[in-house]
């Protein structure tokens, strides 16, 4: 379950790198703000998303499975998307584009959401704790909406 959630962020990082690609190839005024709103929306997906799977994890009481490679291929996103969060940033800072910065603080919701998926995981395979993941999870849906809000004013 947690892993399906990951992929369902992975996604939004997809949409909101592409936002990011088409907002650069345009120019306008107009086009940042559809760009940032568009970015916020996406936020505001994940934020909701990760908040009903949590929520149904928690009520049913549902007790995920072990997956080493999941376990390893997280490990593997953390690093990746905690590198690219710093160079969208820097490099958003750099040319003062604030559709680029949204997006590297979407690449570091969707390493938050690795990491936290990647705790409450080995946590659940070695210590048992079924409920970990759905908690960590919720961390996320206190970000993406920060986020979302954030994007989504700049965006007006």
């Amino acid at each position: 379950m947690a892993l399906a959630g990951f992929g369902l962020d992975s996604l939004i990082e997809i949409v909101a790198s592409t936002v990011v690609v088409w907002e650069l190839k345009g120019t306008g005024l107009g086009r940042e703000k559809r760009a940032l709103r568009s970015i916020g929306i996406a936020f505001f997906a994940l934020a909701l998303y990760v908040l009903g799977q949590s929520s149904f994890a928690l009520g049913t009481r549902f007790r995920a499975g072990t997956s080493y490679l999941g376990m390893a291929w997280l490990t593997a996103t953390v690093i990746a998307m905690l590198t690219l969060a710093y160079g969208k940033a820097r490099t958003g800072r750099a040319l003062n584009n604030p559709v680029l910065q949204t997006e590297g603080r979407v690449t570091m919701v969707d390493a938050y959401l690795a990491g936290s998926t990647l705790i409450g995981v080995l946590l659940n395979a070695l210590l048992g704790w079924w409920w970990a993941d759905p908690v960590a999870a919720l961390v996320i849906v206190y970000y993406g909406i920060i986020e979302g809000r954030h994007a989504w004013r700049e965006g007006t």
